[in-house]
């Protein structure tokens, strides 16, 4: 019995990850690095809880044998630097350490989450909130992304707000909204906070199964290719480095049922280079061009929802019922129109972030209608701040004469054991 209890604790600590954080390897960021069992989706769960603490991924490697994996990430916090907050730090290695999901705000227990998705225009984020207005509805939470005219909103009302029979009341006023004049699907759905996956995955898939796959703007440089001899895939993603990038990413590959077995992640002067080595579920490389072309346009779709040129509103104001469709319709009396919206509240006080563009996509904002707007909410609740992302460069990517067998083998090996062998100290530089 003594015997069996010692291996026992023998499984828990090979199945418990190895979280080590170290700021004396690297200069400039602070060293993640993650050994453990392979289990399916936990490199998105390390992901997730870097993006969550809005940590800067510089640099990762990720490599596995199928059983056991490591994972290295470079990170700096929302200013550059390295981390030093300890109570950021002790998160990270509880987190990781455990492979459990990081802990709910208790703020999500007794809520509700509607789910809205439909054909966006000017002025329809208003309508939506003019109507949880008019029914009393008390917004703790809410996130919206639109993208290639498609709208996909998260609102997170109380439970008592949202019974049966008021929630019967908002799908029929909120329905026809979503919908338009267009043939186009849209509705809303009522769940339970508690069974909704982490708002941007969510915001991710509503977009997906909505298929919003026409870009009226340059997009990010995304190849798929075969590498037959080794019995992968290669994903190569080059654009414009931004927050939450890598999350974009992996949770798309991972929502599309595909693993990353290894992969490198760089940036420079402000652009992303990420290659990852990935099959399906069952083992098996992408097999068509078909399903090729499928992966390379939903990590494009996925890169572009959160990539935004325009003005971002932080509003800080004391909570009140009505404050969001009194902003909202501020915005549009004023011909902004609503890119992305981060809305919370926290006791009395609610902080809101909106990403505004022109009456259309991309257009400039004129600097009088951020003067209405200022005057209208309080010039010393708002902060602006012109946010101007670099555009994506499509750039060539290598040739590759052999798609199938040892070109593109031998250049994508030669990278990958180079940073590989350099990340275990075997060679002083790659």
């Amino acid at each position: 019995m003594e015997w069996l209890d010692e291996y026992e604790k023998l499984v828990i600590r090979m199945d418990t990850p190895k979280v080590v954080i170290d700021n004396a390897v690297c200069p400039t960021a602070t060293l993640v690095q993650v050994d453990s069992a392979r289990k399916r989706g936990v490199l998105l769960e390390a992901v997730q809880v870097l993006a969550d603490l809005d940590l800067s991924v510089k640099k990762a490697y990720i490599s596995s044998d199928g059983r056991w994996f490591m994972d290295v990430f470079h990170v700096t916090d929302r200013h550059g630097c390295k981390l030093t907050d300890e109570s950021v730090i002790s998160y990270i290695q509880q987190s990781l350490g455990t492979w459990t999901e990081p802990s709910q705000p208790s703020a999500l227990e007794g809520l509700t989450v509607l789910e809205l998705t439909g054909a966006d225009r000017t002025g329809l984020i208003s309508e939506v909130f003019a109507v949880l207005a008019d029914m009393d509805c008390s917004v703790v939470d809410a996130r919206a992304w639109s993208h290639c005219g498609r709208l996909a909103c998260l609102v997170y009302l109380r439970d008592e707000d949202a019974d049966a029979v008021r929630v019967a009341r908002i799908e029929s006023r909120l329905g026809p909204l979503l919908r338009g004049d267009s043939d186009a699907s849209g509705g809303v759905v009522a769940v339970p906070a508690c069974s909704v996956a982490q708002a941007d995955r969510r915001l991710h898939q509503l977009m997906y199964a909505a298929r919003d796959h026409d870009r009226a703007f340059p997009t990010p440089s995304v190849s798929v290719e075969s590498w037959a001899e080794r019995g992968y895939s290669v994903v190569t993603v080059q654009c414009a480095d931004r927050p939450k990038l890598l999350y974009d990413v992996v949770c798309t590959l991972t929502d599309m049922d595909y693993l990353v077995f290894h992969g490198t992640i760089d940036t420079n002067c402000g652009e992303a280079r990420q290659e990852f080595y990935i099959r399906h579920a069952d083992g098996s490389p992408i097999s068509s061009e078909a399903e090729m072309q499928r992966v390379s346009q939903c990590l494009q779709d996925a890169i572009e929802r959160r990539s935004f040129e325009g003005v971002r509103l932080e509003l800080c104001t004391p909570d009140r019922l009505g404050l969001l469709s009194d902003v909202t319709r501020t915005f549009r009396e004023n011909g902004l129109l609503v890119a992305q919206a981060e809305v919370s509240t926290k006791g009395d006080m609610a902080t809101n972030v909106f990403y505004v563009t022109g009456t259309t996509a991309g257009q400039t904002v004129h600097q009088s209608a951020i003067d209405a707007v200022r005057e209208r909410v309080g010039v010393d609740c708002l902060v602006v701040e012109e946010h101007r992302p670099q555009l994506y460069q499509k750039t060539k990517l290598d040739d590759r004469d052999d798609r199938s067998g040892g070109g593109i083998g031998l250049v994508h090996l030669g990278n990958f054991v180079k940073r590989n062998l350099y990340h275990l100290g075997l060679i002083r530089s790659w």
